[in-house]
Protein backbone atom coordinates (compact mmCIF):
# COMPACT_ATOMS: atom_id res chain seq x y z
CA UNK A 1 0.00 0.00 0.00
CA UNK A 2 1.27 3.39 -0.81
CA UNK A 3 0.83 6.33 1.37
CA UNK A 4 0.01 9.54 -0.33
CA UNK A 5 1.48 11.95 2.36
CA UNK A 6 5.27 10.19 1.50
CA UNK A 7 6.38 13.72 0.03
CA UNK A 8 5.78 15.49 3.06
CA UNK A 9 7.93 12.94 5.24
CA UNK A 10 10.66 12.83 2.91
CA UNK A 11 10.93 16.63 3.03
CA UNK A 12 10.12 16.88 7.08
CA UNK A 13 13.13 14.52 7.93
CA UNK A 14 15.94 15.79 5.25
CA UNK A 15 17.53 17.95 8.10
CA UNK A 16 16.86 15.68 11.12
CA UNK A 17 20.47 14.02 12.20
CA UNK A 18 20.98 11.09 14.56
CA UNK A 19 24.07 10.74 16.72
CA UNK A 20 25.83 7.68 16.93
CA UNK A 21 25.68 6.21 20.35
CA UNK A 22 29.38 6.05 22.39
CA UNK A 23 30.94 2.82 23.92
CA UNK A 24 31.36 4.46 26.94
CA UNK A 25 31.98 2.98 31.18
CA UNK A 26 29.04 5.13 31.91
CA UNK A 27 26.80 3.65 29.03
CA UNK A 28 28.38 0.45 29.88
CA UNK A 29 26.85 0.25 33.81
CA UNK A 30 23.57 1.90 32.65
CA UNK A 31 23.02 -1.08 29.98
CA UNK A 32 23.57 -3.56 32.90
CA UNK A 33 21.46 -2.01 35.22
CA UNK A 34 19.13 -2.62 32.68
CA UNK A 35 20.12 -6.31 32.39
CA UNK A 36 19.74 -6.39 36.12
CA UNK A 37 16.72 -4.94 36.33
CA UNK A 38 14.68 -7.49 33.51
CA UNK A 39 16.49 -10.21 35.22
CA UNK A 40 14.77 -9.52 38.78
CA UNK A 41 11.80 -8.98 37.12
CA UNK A 42 11.86 -12.23 35.36
CA UNK A 43 13.82 -14.04 38.54
CA UNK A 44 16.46 -15.28 36.46
CA UNK A 45 17.46 -17.34 39.22
CA UNK A 46 14.01 -19.36 39.11
CA UNK A 47 12.72 -19.22 35.66
CA UNK A 48 10.82 -21.16 33.79
CA UNK A 49 11.70 -22.30 29.69
CA UNK A 50 9.18 -19.99 28.85
CA UNK A 51 9.85 -16.91 31.27
CA UNK A 52 13.64 -17.17 29.77
CA UNK A 53 12.55 -16.95 26.42
CA UNK A 54 10.61 -14.15 27.31
CA UNK A 55 13.44 -12.43 29.38
CA UNK A 56 15.57 -13.02 26.47
CA UNK A 57 13.49 -11.23 23.98
CA UNK A 58 12.95 -8.44 26.58
CA UNK A 59 16.48 -8.16 26.21
CA UNK A 60 17.39 -6.78 23.32
CA UNK A 61 18.85 -8.46 19.97
CA UNK A 62 22.14 -9.56 21.52
CA UNK A 63 20.40 -11.95 23.91
CA UNK A 64 17.81 -13.28 21.51
CA UNK A 65 20.90 -14.36 19.54
CA UNK A 66 22.87 -15.43 22.24
CA UNK A 67 19.63 -17.81 22.84
CA UNK A 68 19.16 -18.96 19.72
CA UNK A 69 23.39 -20.31 19.92
CA UNK A 70 22.23 -21.99 23.58
CA UNK A 71 19.36 -23.82 22.15
CA UNK A 72 21.93 -25.46 20.89
CA UNK A 73 23.80 -26.07 23.83
CA UNK A 74 21.93 -28.92 25.79
CA UNK A 75 25.34 -29.61 27.40
CA UNK A 76 25.03 -26.22 29.18
CA UNK A 77 20.93 -26.01 29.87
CA UNK A 78 18.25 -29.02 30.09
CA UNK A 79 16.31 -30.07 26.75
CA UNK A 80 13.23 -28.54 27.59
CA UNK A 81 14.96 -24.87 28.03
CA UNK A 82 16.91 -25.60 24.55
CA UNK A 83 13.51 -26.44 23.25
CA UNK A 84 11.92 -23.36 24.31
CA UNK A 85 14.68 -21.01 23.46
CA UNK A 86 14.76 -22.69 19.92
CA UNK A 87 11.35 -21.01 19.30
CA UNK A 88 13.01 -17.42 19.91
CA UNK A 89 12.72 -15.05 16.86
CA UNK A 90 13.67 -12.22 16.17
CA UNK A 91 10.24 -10.06 15.64
CA UNK A 92 9.84 -6.52 17.33
CA UNK A 93 7.79 -3.88 17.26
CA UNK A 94 7.81 -1.66 13.95
CA UNK A 95 10.36 1.41 14.55
CA UNK A 96 8.36 4.91 13.78
CA UNK A 97 8.76 5.36 10.00
CA UNK A 98 10.13 9.11 9.97
CA UNK A 99 13.66 7.16 11.58
CA UNK A 100 13.29 5.10 8.62
CA UNK A 101 13.32 7.78 6.13
CA UNK A 102 15.90 9.34 8.24
CA UNK A 103 17.85 6.75 8.07
CA UNK A 104 17.90 6.33 4.62
CA UNK A 105 18.64 10.14 4.04
CA UNK A 106 22.16 9.47 6.38
CA UNK A 107 23.39 6.66 4.41
CA UNK A 108 22.50 7.47 0.86
CA UNK A 109 23.46 11.22 1.69
CA UNK A 110 20.76 12.87 -0.46
CA UNK A 111 16.58 12.84 0.05
CA UNK A 112 15.35 9.44 -0.50
CA UNK A 113 12.63 11.12 -3.05
CA UNK A 114 15.38 11.31 -5.86
CA UNK A 115 16.00 7.16 -5.32
CA UNK A 116 12.94 5.97 -5.02
CA UNK A 117 9.29 6.96 -6.31
CA UNK A 118 7.45 5.77 -3.23
CA UNK A 119 8.25 4.12 0.03
CA UNK A 120 4.99 1.92 1.85
CA UNK A 121 5.13 3.23 5.67
CA UNK A 122 3.99 0.01 6.38
CA UNK A 123 6.43 -1.93 7.41
CA UNK A 124 6.87 -5.74 5.35
CA UNK A 125 8.91 -7.49 8.51
CA UNK A 126 10.04 -5.69 11.46
CA UNK A 127 13.08 -7.57 13.40
CA UNK A 128 15.19 -6.46 16.31
CA UNK A 129 17.96 -5.74 13.63
CA UNK A 130 16.41 -4.26 10.95
CA UNK A 131 13.07 -3.48 9.57
CA UNK A 132 11.95 -4.07 5.70
CA UNK A 133 10.03 -2.03 3.60
CA UNK A 134 8.19 -2.36 0.13
CA UNK A 135 9.36 0.75 -2.20
CA UNK A 136 9.62 1.18 -6.01
CA UNK A 137 12.70 2.60 -8.00
CA UNK A 138 12.37 6.06 -9.95
CA UNK A 139 12.06 3.61 -13.37
CA UNK A 140 9.16 1.69 -11.81
CA UNK A 141 11.08 -1.42 -10.23
CA UNK A 142 9.58 -2.78 -6.68
CA UNK A 143 11.90 -3.52 -4.52
CA UNK A 144 12.65 -4.56 -0.50
CA UNK A 145 14.61 -2.00 1.03
CA UNK A 146 16.10 -3.64 4.62
CA UNK A 147 16.87 -0.59 7.17
CA UNK A 148 18.72 -1.27 10.18
CA UNK A 149 17.96 0.55 13.64
CA UNK A 150 19.49 3.29 14.85
CA UNK A 151 21.97 2.47 17.77
CA UNK A 152 21.42 -1.38 17.50
CA UNK A 153 25.24 -2.10 16.61
CA UNK A 154 26.23 -0.25 19.34
CA UNK A 155 24.22 -1.51 22.01
CA UNK A 156 24.50 -5.27 20.69
CA UNK A 157 28.62 -4.35 20.86
CA UNK A 158 28.21 -3.64 24.28
CA UNK A 159 25.67 -6.27 25.80
CA UNK A 160 28.38 -9.09 24.11
CA UNK A 161 31.50 -6.95 25.84
CA UNK A 162 29.55 -7.41 29.31
CA UNK A 163 28.49 -11.01 28.66
CA UNK A 164 32.55 -11.42 28.10
CA UNK A 165 33.10 -9.42 31.12
CA UNK A 166 30.43 -11.57 33.27
CA UNK A 167 31.99 -14.83 31.62
CA UNK A 168 35.33 -13.94 32.47
CA UNK A 169 34.67 -13.01 36.04
CA UNK A 170 32.80 -16.32 36.63
CA UNK A 171 36.18 -18.16 34.98
CA UNK A 172 38.06 -16.58 37.91
CA UNK A 173 36.24 -18.92 40.53
CA UNK A 174 35.47 -22.16 38.49
CA UNK A 175 37.19 -24.62 35.83
CA UNK A 176 33.75 -26.33 34.92
CA UNK A 177 34.00 -27.58 31.11
CA UNK A 178 30.32 -25.50 30.98
CA UNK A 179 32.48 -22.31 31.24
CA UNK A 180 34.66 -23.16 28.60
CA UNK A 181 31.43 -23.60 26.66
CA UNK A 182 30.01 -20.21 27.58
CA UNK A 183 33.14 -18.75 26.25
CA UNK A 184 33.20 -20.18 23.15
CA UNK A 185 29.23 -19.26 22.74
CA UNK A 186 30.21 -15.62 23.47
CA UNK A 187 32.71 -15.65 20.48
CA UNK A 188 30.41 -17.18 17.95
CA UNK A 189 27.67 -14.33 18.85
CA UNK A 190 30.96 -11.86 18.53
CA UNK A 191 31.28 -13.13 15.03
CA UNK A 192 27.48 -13.37 14.35
CA UNK A 193 27.44 -10.09 15.25
CA UNK A 194 30.05 -8.62 12.80
CA UNK A 195 28.82 -10.72 9.91
CA UNK A 196 25.32 -9.85 10.32
CA UNK A 197 25.07 -6.00 11.45
CA UNK A 198 27.43 -5.10 8.51
CA UNK A 199 25.04 -5.42 5.73
CA UNK A 200 27.58 -4.74 2.86
CA UNK A 201 27.93 -8.59 3.93
CA UNK A 202 24.26 -10.10 3.08
CA UNK A 203 25.02 -8.18 -0.12
CA UNK A 204 27.44 -10.07 -1.38
CA UNK A 205 25.82 -13.04 0.26
CA UNK A 206 22.84 -12.06 -2.02
CA UNK A 207 25.27 -12.60 -5.35
CA UNK A 208 26.65 -15.75 -4.14
CA UNK A 209 23.82 -17.20 -3.24
CA UNK A 210 22.56 -16.10 -6.99
CA UNK A 211 25.40 -17.59 -8.45
CA UNK A 212 25.11 -20.54 -6.41
CA UNK A 213 21.53 -20.98 -7.38
CA UNK A 214 21.87 -20.79 -11.21
CA UNK A 215 22.17 -24.38 -11.63
CA UNK A 216 19.02 -25.50 -9.98
CA UNK A 217 15.79 -24.25 -11.63
CA UNK A 218 13.45 -24.35 -8.46
CA UNK A 219 15.64 -22.30 -6.16
CA UNK A 220 16.86 -18.82 -6.47
CA UNK A 221 17.19 -15.34 -3.83
CA UNK A 222 16.80 -11.66 -4.45
CA UNK A 223 18.78 -9.89 -6.52
CA UNK A 224 20.68 -7.15 -4.55
CA UNK A 225 21.12 -3.63 -6.14
CA UNK A 226 24.95 -2.98 -4.87
CA UNK A 227 24.63 0.76 -5.48
CA UNK A 228 22.09 0.80 -3.22
CA UNK A 229 23.85 -0.83 -0.42
CA UNK A 230 25.52 0.10 2.63
CA UNK A 231 26.44 -1.32 5.82
CA UNK A 232 23.35 -0.61 7.35
CA UNK A 233 20.77 -0.73 4.15
CA UNK A 234 20.45 -3.36 1.96
CA UNK A 235 17.73 -3.03 -1.61
CA UNK A 236 16.95 -6.32 -3.12
CA UNK A 237 14.29 -7.24 -5.29
CA UNK A 238 10.73 -7.46 -4.03
CA UNK A 239 9.63 -10.90 -4.27
CA UNK A 240 5.72 -11.94 -3.92
CA UNK A 241 5.50 -15.29 -2.42
CA UNK A 242 3.64 -17.56 -0.14
CA UNK A 243 5.92 -18.53 2.62
CA UNK A 244 6.55 -21.85 3.85
CA UNK A 245 4.99 -21.62 6.95
CA UNK A 246 1.53 -21.83 5.79
CA UNK A 247 1.14 -25.14 3.99
CA UNK A 248 -2.03 -24.47 3.60
CA UNK A 249 -2.09 -21.65 1.27
CA UNK A 250 0.47 -23.27 -0.32
CA UNK A 251 -1.90 -26.55 -1.18
CA UNK A 252 -4.68 -23.56 -2.34
CA UNK A 253 -2.22 -22.35 -4.49
CA UNK A 254 -2.12 -26.39 -6.25
CA UNK A 255 1.82 -26.83 -4.64
CA UNK A 256 2.67 -29.89 -4.27
CA UNK A 257 4.15 -29.88 -0.15
CA UNK A 258 5.72 -33.40 -0.14
CA UNK A 259 7.83 -31.55 -3.62
CA UNK A 260 8.63 -28.97 -1.88
CA UNK A 261 9.72 -30.37 1.18
CA UNK A 262 11.82 -33.23 -1.12
CA UNK A 263 13.72 -30.53 -3.10
CA UNK A 264 14.20 -28.20 0.08
CA UNK A 265 16.08 -31.19 1.83
CA UNK A 266 18.19 -32.13 -1.24
CA UNK A 267 19.32 -28.61 -1.80
CA UNK A 268 19.94 -27.97 1.48
CA UNK A 269 22.14 -30.83 1.54
CA UNK A 270 23.52 -29.13 -1.36
CA UNK A 271 24.32 -26.00 0.33
CA UNK A 272 26.12 -28.14 3.13
CA UNK A 273 27.80 -30.68 1.20
CA UNK A 274 28.20 -29.69 -2.44
CA UNK A 275 28.82 -26.02 -2.19
CA UNK A 276 30.00 -25.27 1.68
CA UNK A 277 28.06 -22.59 1.52
CA UNK A 278 24.56 -22.78 3.43
CA UNK A 279 22.06 -20.63 4.95
CA UNK A 280 22.63 -20.50 8.58
CA UNK A 281 18.63 -20.19 9.58
CA UNK A 282 16.32 -21.83 7.55
CA UNK A 283 12.92 -20.91 9.47
CA UNK A 284 9.88 -20.77 7.60
CA UNK A 285 10.28 -17.24 7.70
CA UNK A 286 13.09 -17.22 5.52
CA UNK A 287 11.68 -19.34 2.91
CA UNK A 288 8.92 -18.38 0.42
CA UNK A 289 7.69 -20.09 -2.75
CA UNK A 290 7.16 -18.05 -5.41
CA UNK A 291 6.47 -18.80 -9.18
CA UNK A 292 7.38 -22.45 -8.53
CA UNK A 293 10.50 -21.36 -7.07
CA UNK A 294 11.74 -21.77 -3.41
CA UNK A 295 13.15 -18.75 -2.54
CA UNK A 296 15.68 -18.04 0.57
CA UNK A 297 15.82 -14.45 2.23
CA UNK A 298 17.10 -12.76 4.76
CA UNK A 299 21.00 -14.01 3.71
CA UNK A 300 22.37 -11.82 6.62
CA UNK A 301 24.18 -14.85 8.36
CA UNK A 302 25.57 -17.33 5.58
CA UNK A 303 27.53 -21.17 6.71
CA UNK A 304 31.30 -21.68 4.67
CA UNK A 305 32.67 -25.08 5.44
CA UNK A 306 35.98 -25.96 3.36
CA UNK A 307 36.23 -29.34 1.67
CA UNK A 308 38.03 -30.74 4.14
CA UNK A 309 35.27 -30.48 6.58
CA UNK A 310 32.43 -31.58 4.15
CA UNK A 311 33.92 -34.99 3.61
CA UNK A 312 34.28 -35.70 7.13
CA UNK A 313 31.33 -34.98 7.96
CA UNK A 314 30.12 -37.79 5.22
CA UNK A 315 32.75 -39.74 7.04
CA UNK A 316 31.31 -39.80 9.99
CA UNK A 317 27.58 -40.30 9.16
CA UNK A 318 28.44 -43.28 7.58
CA UNK A 319 30.99 -44.30 10.13
CA UNK A 320 27.61 -44.52 12.43
CA UNK A 321 25.78 -46.35 9.82
CA UNK A 322 28.62 -48.71 9.59
CA UNK A 323 28.66 -49.01 13.55
CA UNK A 324 32.43 -48.26 12.50
CA UNK A 325 33.60 -46.58 15.93
CA UNK A 326 37.43 -46.33 15.24
CA UNK A 327 36.61 -44.73 11.68
CA UNK A 328 34.29 -42.00 13.72
CA UNK A 329 36.67 -41.32 16.34
CA UNK A 330 39.40 -40.84 13.91
CA UNK A 331 36.52 -38.28 11.60
CA UNK A 332 36.27 -36.69 14.78
CA UNK A 333 39.61 -35.96 15.81
CA UNK A 334 40.73 -34.41 12.58
CA UNK A 335 37.40 -32.06 12.43
CA UNK A 336 38.52 -30.56 15.61
CA UNK A 337 42.35 -30.90 14.78
CA UNK A 338 42.89 -32.21 18.41
CA UNK A 339 46.39 -32.60 19.15
CA UNK A 340 47.81 -35.79 20.69
CA UNK A 341 45.72 -37.38 22.98
CA UNK A 342 47.30 -39.84 25.77
CA UNK A 343 46.04 -43.38 25.83
CA UNK A 344 43.61 -42.92 28.67
CA UNK A 345 41.81 -40.33 26.79
CA UNK A 346 41.75 -42.08 23.48
CA UNK A 347 40.34 -45.44 25.69
CA UNK A 348 38.00 -43.32 26.86
CA UNK A 349 36.90 -41.36 24.03
CA UNK A 350 36.23 -44.19 22.30
CA UNK A 351 34.42 -45.89 25.11
CA UNK A 352 32.15 -42.52 24.63
CA UNK A 353 31.75 -43.32 21.38
CA UNK A 354 30.93 -46.20 21.22
CA UNK A 355 27.83 -45.57 23.29
CA UNK A 356 26.81 -43.02 20.54
CA UNK A 357 27.25 -45.80 18.21
CA UNK A 358 25.03 -48.14 20.27
CA UNK A 359 22.40 -45.38 20.30
CA UNK A 360 22.91 -44.52 16.34
CA UNK A 361 24.28 -47.27 14.67
CA UNK A 362 21.61 -49.86 15.47
CA UNK A 363 18.94 -48.27 13.45
CA UNK A 364 18.58 -47.99 9.61
CA UNK A 365 20.37 -45.09 7.92
CA UNK A 366 17.01 -43.76 6.72
CA UNK A 367 15.57 -43.47 10.56
CA UNK A 368 19.30 -41.76 11.73
CA UNK A 369 18.58 -38.24 13.37
CA UNK A 370 21.45 -36.32 11.97
CA UNK A 371 20.70 -33.32 14.37
CA UNK A 372 21.12 -34.92 17.41
CA UNK A 373 23.91 -37.40 16.28
CA UNK A 374 25.82 -33.80 15.76
CA UNK A 375 24.63 -32.65 19.47
CA UNK A 376 25.60 -35.69 21.28
CA UNK A 377 28.97 -35.57 19.17
CA UNK A 378 29.09 -31.34 20.22
CA UNK A 379 28.37 -32.65 23.80
CA UNK A 380 31.10 -35.02 23.43
CA UNK A 381 33.76 -32.88 22.12
CA UNK A 382 32.70 -30.65 25.01
CA UNK A 383 33.65 -33.29 27.89
CA UNK A 384 36.80 -33.98 26.21
CA UNK A 385 37.71 -30.13 25.55
CA UNK A 386 38.02 -30.87 21.44
CA UNK A 387 37.25 -27.47 19.99
CA UNK A 388 34.41 -28.15 17.68
CA UNK A 389 34.41 -25.56 14.37
CA UNK A 390 31.40 -22.87 15.44
CA UNK A 391 30.16 -23.78 11.30
CA UNK A 392 29.58 -27.17 12.81
CA UNK A 393 26.56 -25.86 15.22
CA UNK A 394 25.40 -23.96 12.81
CA UNK A 395 24.98 -26.66 10.26
CA UNK A 396 22.99 -28.54 13.11
CA UNK A 397 20.81 -25.72 14.21
CA UNK A 398 19.84 -25.38 10.71
CA UNK A 399 19.12 -29.07 10.22
CA UNK A 400 16.94 -29.35 13.69
CA UNK A 401 14.89 -26.35 11.82
CA UNK A 402 14.26 -28.00 8.59
CA UNK A 403 13.16 -31.01 10.55
CA UNK A 404 10.40 -29.01 12.12
CA UNK A 405 9.03 -28.81 8.03
CA UNK A 406 9.30 -32.15 7.28
CA UNK A 407 6.77 -32.69 9.74
CA UNK A 408 4.07 -30.71 7.99
CA UNK A 409 5.92 -31.30 4.51
CA UNK A 410 6.99 -35.17 4.41
CA UNK A 411 5.14 -36.64 7.47
CA UNK A 412 6.52 -40.23 6.45
CA UNK A 413 9.86 -39.12 5.48
CA UNK A 414 13.50 -38.94 7.25
CA UNK A 415 15.79 -35.84 6.31
CA UNK A 416 18.70 -38.28 6.57
CA UNK A 417 17.21 -40.88 4.08
CA UNK A 418 17.25 -37.93 1.49
CA UNK A 419 20.58 -36.26 2.58
CA UNK A 420 21.92 -39.79 1.63
CA UNK A 421 20.04 -39.95 -1.46
CA UNK A 422 21.86 -36.55 -3.19
CA UNK A 423 25.39 -37.98 -1.87
CA UNK A 424 24.43 -41.26 -3.92
CA UNK A 425 22.69 -39.30 -6.86
CA UNK A 426 25.64 -36.37 -6.73
CA UNK A 427 28.65 -38.88 -6.26
CA UNK A 428 29.33 -39.68 -10.34
CA UNK A 429 32.55 -40.80 -11.58
CA UNK A 430 33.94 -37.52 -12.77
CA UNK A 431 32.28 -36.08 -9.37
CA UNK A 432 34.38 -38.10 -7.32
CA UNK A 433 37.70 -38.28 -9.12
CA UNK A 434 37.82 -34.51 -9.09
CA UNK A 435 36.81 -34.59 -5.19
CA UNK A 436 39.61 -37.65 -4.19
CA UNK A 437 42.10 -35.56 -6.64
CA UNK A 438 41.45 -31.92 -4.65
CA UNK A 439 41.53 -33.74 -1.24
CA UNK A 440 44.59 -35.69 -2.23
CA UNK A 441 46.31 -31.92 -3.23
CA UNK A 442 44.98 -30.82 -0.52
CA UNK A 443 46.52 -33.24 1.64
CA UNK A 444 49.81 -33.54 -0.21
CA UNK A 445 50.57 -29.97 0.67
CA UNK A 446 49.83 -30.56 3.38
CA UNK A 447 51.77 -32.98 4.21
CA UNK A 448 54.67 -31.49 2.40
CA UNK A 449 54.52 -28.76 4.37
CA UNK A 450 54.90 -30.96 7.20
CA UNK A 451 57.92 -32.71 6.06
CA UNK A 452 59.68 -29.05 5.32
CA UNK A 453 58.43 -28.26 8.77
CA UNK A 454 60.33 -31.36 10.50
CA UNK A 455 63.60 -31.43 7.94
CA UNK A 456 63.84 -27.86 9.12
CA UNK A 457 63.62 -29.07 12.78
CA UNK A 458 65.88 -31.63 12.35
CA UNK A 459 68.56 -29.49 10.94
CA UNK A 460 67.91 -27.21 13.74
CA UNK A 461 68.82 -29.89 16.13
CA UNK A 462 71.76 -31.19 14.45
CA UNK A 463 73.35 -27.89 14.83
CA UNK A 464 72.17 -27.51 18.52
CA UNK A 465 73.66 -31.22 18.82
CA UNK A 466 77.53 -30.31 17.28
CA UNK A 467 77.01 -27.15 20.11
CA UNK A 468 76.13 -29.39 23.07
CA UNK A 469 72.91 -27.58 23.33
CA UNK A 470 70.48 -30.44 22.43
CA UNK A 471 68.91 -31.85 25.64
CA UNK A 472 66.15 -34.97 25.68
CA UNK A 473 63.85 -36.07 27.95
CA UNK A 474 63.17 -40.00 27.97
CA UNK A 475 60.51 -41.61 30.03
CA UNK A 476 60.99 -45.57 29.82
CA UNK A 477 58.01 -47.65 30.65
CA UNK A 478 58.30 -51.13 31.35
CA UNK A 479 58.87 -53.40 34.38
CA UNK A 480 60.66 -52.28 37.67
CA UNK A 481 62.74 -55.24 37.96
CA UNK A 482 64.35 -54.48 34.50
CA UNK A 483 64.43 -50.36 35.40
CA UNK A 484 66.73 -51.96 38.90
CA UNK A 485 69.23 -53.64 36.25
CA UNK A 486 69.45 -50.84 34.00
CA UNK A 487 70.14 -48.51 36.76
CA UNK A 488 72.81 -50.92 38.27
CA UNK A 489 74.56 -51.63 34.51
CA UNK A 490 74.72 -47.71 34.71
CA UNK A 491 76.50 -47.69 38.02
CA UNK A 492 79.13 -51.03 37.20
CA UNK A 493 80.16 -48.48 34.32
CA UNK A 494 80.29 -45.02 35.71
CA UNK A 495 82.86 -47.12 38.50
CA UNK A 496 84.60 -48.55 35.85
CA UNK A 497 85.46 -45.01 34.12
CA UNK A 498 86.12 -44.10 37.77
CA UNK A 499 88.68 -47.21 38.08
CA UNK A 500 90.39 -46.24 34.44
CA UNK A 501 90.62 -42.48 35.28
CA UNK A 502 92.54 -43.62 38.74
CA UNK A 503 94.88 -45.71 37.34
CA UNK A 504 95.68 -43.46 34.11
CA UNK A 505 95.96 -40.45 37.05
CA UNK A 506 98.57 -42.37 39.44
CA UNK A 507 100.56 -43.08 36.68
CA UNK A 508 100.99 -39.89 35.25
CA UNK A 509 101.80 -39.05 38.70
CA UNK A 510 104.32 -41.95 39.09
CA UNK A 511 106.00 -41.11 35.55
CA UNK A 512 106.32 -37.37 37.20
CA UNK A 513 108.30 -38.70 40.05
CA UNK A 514 106.49 -35.93 42.48
CA UNK A 515 107.36 -36.42 45.96
CA UNK A 516 107.35 -37.60 49.01
CA UNK A 517 107.81 -40.88 47.50
CA UNK A 518 106.99 -44.28 49.41
CA UNK A 519 108.97 -47.58 48.04
CA UNK A 520 110.45 -45.55 44.94
CA UNK A 521 106.51 -44.18 44.50
CA UNK A 522 104.57 -40.74 44.88
CA UNK A 523 102.32 -40.73 47.58
CA UNK A 524 99.65 -39.64 45.85
CA UNK A 525 100.07 -42.34 42.88
CA UNK A 526 100.26 -45.15 46.09
CA UNK A 527 96.92 -43.78 47.14
CA UNK A 528 95.38 -43.87 43.51
CA UNK A 529 96.64 -47.23 42.82
CA UNK A 530 95.34 -48.32 45.86
CA UNK A 531 91.67 -47.00 45.81
CA UNK A 532 91.41 -47.97 42.07
CA UNK A 533 92.30 -51.67 43.33
CA UNK A 534 89.99 -51.85 46.14
CA UNK A 535 87.17 -50.77 43.52
CA UNK A 536 88.17 -52.74 40.87
CA UNK A 537 87.45 -55.95 43.65
CA UNK A 538 84.40 -54.29 44.49
CA UNK A 539 83.36 -55.02 40.73
CA UNK A 540 83.77 -58.27 40.50
CA UNK A 541 82.13 -58.95 43.32
CA UNK A 542 79.71 -57.43 42.94
CA UNK A 543 79.23 -58.46 39.27
CA UNK A 544 79.41 -62.40 40.55
CA UNK A 545 77.08 -61.54 43.22
CA UNK A 546 74.31 -59.87 40.60
CA UNK A 547 74.77 -63.09 38.70
CA UNK A 548 74.06 -65.37 41.42
CA UNK A 549 71.07 -63.84 42.71
CA UNK A 550 69.64 -63.55 38.85
CA UNK A 551 70.32 -67.42 38.44
CA UNK A 552 68.68 -68.42 41.86
CA UNK A 553 65.91 -66.46 40.80
CA UNK A 554 64.98 -67.63 37.80
CA UNK A 555 65.28 -71.06 39.10
CA UNK A 556 62.41 -70.79 41.26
Amino acid sequence: MTNTKQPLLFRAQTSETQGVQRFTRKSKMRRLREILSVARRYDALHMTPVSMRHMFEDLGPSFVKAGQILSMRSEILPQEYCDELSKLRADADPMPFATVISTLNREFGKPVHEIFREIDSTPLGSASLAQVHKATLLDGTQVAVKVQRPGVRETMAQDIDIMKSIVKHIKRFSHNTQIVDLDGMVRELWDSFREETDFMNEAQNLLDFRAFSNKYAYLSCPKPYMDLCTPHVVTMDYIEGISIAHPEQLTAAGYDLSEIGTKLVDNYAAQVLDAGFFHADPHPGNIIIADGKIIFIDLGLMGRISTKVRNLLKDMIFAVAARDSHKLMDGLLRLTDAKRMSPAQTSSLLEQLDRIISEYGTVDLQDLDVAEFINSLIRLCTRFNLEVPGNITMIARGLVTLEGVLDEFLPDANMIGIIKDHIANSASAKQTIKTEVTSLGTEGLHALHSTLALLSEANEATHMLTRGELKANMELVGSEGTIRQLSSMVDRLTMALIVVGLYIGSSIVYYAGIKPLVFGIPIIGLMGYVVAFVLSVWIVIDIFVQSYKLRKSSDN
